[in-house]
């Protein structure tokens, strides 16, 4: 691949700073890769949001929670059509380059089958859920067809590995602008839901083909990927658990509308999809920070635990820090926020976002914490974290939704968060460390320099 250039950001840092990082080319690396990832999910929070305000705006709560409940459908079903393959790949891509290729070319075979088996399973539980709703069926078919390319995030994981996110920010943002330009134009024609449906299929489709051609002009070959059978036996032994985790992790972050729509109506999950659209825009921090300081986690395992475990610890920190900064001014400003954004037939949504907020401080600490679950080649006891919060927000909702609508369902998220990223890990011997490092972030006792003893 081609050597990179000193980033343009780094000219603009004080002189000393600009020096230190400098001779630190791995940190340079990382620091690079992650401004990227965080220029394009800045870039989608802000466009996104306001694209997003706008299209939830003209369909009005009810169209907009039908349209939210058919991608919280389909995101389920994308869980399992990825076979808990992101991390994998890209460590074993790390660990292993020499095998790279086989690798990458086993992890898209088997993407490719698991989009067709997720589609299928899709249509007939669609079926079953909303059996005389043809709206919903439509919708969800239209949107299901983008599990059918999921075999091309096969290219991003490659670009993770070698710490070279912004060539998959290039292909995803240029459509992202594009697909947002065209969301406006359907809105000023007066376009009906099912054009929202396609138009999020053909941002997937476009996606795709620019990831591929991303990947042939910065050097890399698709001819030369190689599949096999040995390889994907290999992929799918170690990924079989985040195969699960990942479905219940999208399960617990999804089956809220879900259920808000089948017990209730399409109106409440347009309110509750406002609150979680703001809440949930945050998400993209921890994911940026945690992906691009893994290569990097990997290599201190190697050289030291010690070592090792600190890196951890200052990943938590930091982003227990960044949560907190969101949430408490988020908190207090929530209904002014939510009409300002969506306006006054979304007002309810106010309560729901300053309670669904602090999600973001146990989904940054999952985020990490799921690095250190796949470093350690640990995935079942992360699918047992996850299975159990995953069942205590159906429980919770069976329970709390009927009663208290959105704001039950917002509790329920928030409850089970806690318990799948943080307090789940003190009832497993092999977590109770990740737990006292968790709480000491949380604590900030780095901040205030307060020593607890584990």
């Amino acid at each position: 691949m081609n050597s990179l250039p000193n980033p343009f950001w780094l000219r603009h840092l004080p002189v000393s700073l600009r020096t230190k990082i400098e001779h630190r080319p791995n940190l340079l690396k990382i620091l690079n890769n992650a401004a990227w990832l965080f220029s394009d999910k800045l870039l989608r929070m802000g466009v996104g949001l306001i694209v997003s305000v706008w299209v939830a705006r003209y369909l009005g709560p009810e169209d907009f929670g039908l349209f939210s409940f058919a991608v919280a459908f389909v995101s389920i079903f994308g869980a399992l059509s990825t076979l808990g393959l992101p991390g994998i790949v890209v460590r074993d891509i790390v660990s292993d380059p020499k095998s790279s290729f086989e690798t990458l070319g086993s992890a898209f075979a088997l993407q490719i089958a698991g989009g067709i088996t997720a589609f299928s399973a899709l249509l007939i539980l669609i079926s079953v859920f909303r059996p005389h709703d043809r709206s919903v069926f439509g919708v969800v078919t239209i949107i299901g067809l983008t599990l059918l390319l999921k075999g091309s995030e096969s290219i991003k994981y490659w670009f993770e590995s070698q710490v070279q996110s912004k060539y998959t920010v290039w292909a995803e943002n240029s459509v992202f602008m594009a697909i947002g330009v065209i969301k406006i134009g359907l809105i000023l024609v007066g376009a009906s839901l099912l054009a929202f449906a396609w138009i999020t299929f053909v941002e997937g489709l476009i996606t795709a083909i620019l990831l591929f051609a991303m990947y042939e002009w910065d050097g890399g070959r698709i001819r030369v990927w190689r599949f096999s059978i040995t390889r994907a036996k290999t992929l799918l032994k170690h990924s079989w658990p985040l195969i699960l985790s990942g479905l219940a992790v999208m399960v617990y972050m999804r089956i809220d509308q879900i259920m808000l729509g089948q017990m209730l109506n399409d109106k409440v999950v347009g309110i509750y999809a406002a609150a979680v659209r703001i809440s949930e825009a945050w998400y993209f921090i921890p994911m940026a920070i945690a992906g691009s300081v893994f290569p990097a986690l990997l290599d201190a395992k190697k050289t030291s635990e010690a070592l090792y475990l600190e890196k951890f610890q200052k990943l938590y920190d930091i982003l227990v820090m960044i949560a907190l900064v969101v949430a408490i001014p988020v908190t207090f400003l929530a209904d002014q926020i939510v009409v300002v954004l969506f306006g006054q037939e979304y007002l309810e949504a106010g309560t729901i976002l300053s309670i669904h907020i602090w999600t973001a401080l146990f989904v940054f600490l999952g985020v990490a914490s799921g690095k250190w679950f796949l470093a350690e080649n640990r995935q079942l006891l992360a699918f047992y974290r996850v299975f159990w919060g995953m069942g205590i927000n159906i429980a919770l909702n069976v329970l709390w939704i009927p009663q208290h609508g959105g704001v039950g369902a917002a509790v329920a998220t928030l409850v089970s968060q806690a318990v799948a990223a943080l307090f789940i890990d003190v009832v497993q011997k092999e977590t109770r460390l990740m737990f006292w490092m968790k709480l000491r972030a949380c604590l900030l006792t780095r901040v205030f320099r307060v020593q607890y003893s584990t």
